[in-house]
């Protein structure tokens, strides 16, 4: 937290406020789309696990047998096209460029699910509706979002990072203050086997005593090479030297995680959340990954769906497959189902 900012923050809590009194009494409108809808969330700017997150609640809901769609601004992307619709097929790979990060990774990682990126979300749910017939939407990033009603708001929280009404934008990293919790139905606190939640899950619950509380954490599932999608062994990469790279809202969190897995580190670059990599830039870290002697350089997912298939590198890129972990899962799916159950019917 940077303490000069300060007075910043307390006119950004001001215009927060005055936006969510504008909400309650009408004066902005809030739409309902005809299907229910999922919120997937945050309380910061960013590096809390939200986009797995939204993964696995996309499973969840289609191992149920619904029909579910993503709803997202595609933030950071080029295209100055007002909505952009990735239908459904195997293999799609949209470009993370035109539609953003994010939305290009859901889109691999989720290839039965229709994404929208549209800013007017409702306008966009809309589209899903009708082009797909989907039962349900999953609204990315959403719980600031209040033009658009929701049946449920699932909230992720960083364990290893620290919230108070202190870290407010721009001294902090949060967009809003801890009451801000109130509005939501479910509470996921990722991380937690990097750091104790018991903290976290208190504030939660003095904020909002009726909120579900669950722990997740981070699954590594395998490595893939971003230049020829091949599959790589975690055995064959586990006992060598290696380098890492990303451009997240929590890279720290990601090199801790390569750490707790057994990876041997010798070279750690962090670049801004949603950074757009040149050729150059990528060659300049494998220069320094093969200076230090490492067999590979690792990144994120979100990262390498902005790799360039015309780049070459001389030393192997490899992105880090993983998936949120629910604790106590068949309760997380209980809960999020009788929400949906409930705007069905």
């Amino acid at each position: 937290m940077n303490p000069l900012l300060l007075p910043f923050s307390a006119g950004f809590r001001f215009g927060v406020a005055l936006r969510h009194t504008a909400y309650k009494r009408g004066w902005f409108k809030t739409r309902r789309l005809a299907r229910p809808v999922v919120s997937v969330g945050n309380l910061t700017a960013g590096g809390t696990g939200k986009t797995p997150l939204v993964a696995c609640v996309a499973n969840l809901l289609l191992r149920q047998g619904w029909k579910p769609s993503i709803l997202t601004r595609g933030y950071g992307r080029s295209s100055k096209a007002e909505m952009i619709v990735v239908a459904p097929g195997a293999g799609r790979r949209p470009n993370a460029q035109e539609i953003g990060d994010e939305p290009a990774l859901l889109a691999r990682m989720l290839p039965e699910v229709p994404l929208v990126a549209c800013a007017d979300r409702f306008r966009g749910g809309q589209a899903a509706e009708e082009r797909f017939q989907v039962d349900a939407h999953i609204l990315d990033d959403g719980f600031q979002h209040l033009a658009l009603a929701r049946d449920v708001n699932v909230v992720a929280l960083d364990a290893t990072q620290t919230i108070s009404d202190w870290q407010l934008l721009p001294a902090g990293h949060q967009r809003e203050p801890l009451s801000a919790l109130r509005r939501a139905q479910i509470v996921v606190i990722t991380r937690t086997d990097s750091a104790d939640p018991q903290s976290l899950e208190k504030m939660v619950l003095k904020v909002n005593p009726s909120a579900k509380v669950f722990r997740s954490r981070t699954v590594l599932i395998r490595w893939t090479d971003v230049w020829s999608g091949e599959a790589i062994s975690i055995e064959d990469i586990h006992a060598q030297k290696v380098a890492a790279y990303c451009g997240i809202g929590n890279p720290r969190a990601f090199f801790a995680d390569l750490r707790r897995w057994g990876f041997s580190l010798v070279a750690e670059d962090a670049f801004p959340d949603h950074h757009v990599y040149t050729g150059e830039e990528i060659q300049q870290l494998v220069a320094g990954a093969r200076k230090k002697g490492a067999a590979a350089l690792l990144t994120t997912q979100k990262d390498a769906v902005k790799f360039s298939r015309d780049w070459t590198p001389q030393l192997p890129i490899l992105a880090c497959e993983i998936e949120t972990q629910i604790l106590a899962a068949g309760e997380f799916e209980r809960s999020l189902l009788n929400y949906l159950d409930k705007a069905h019917s």
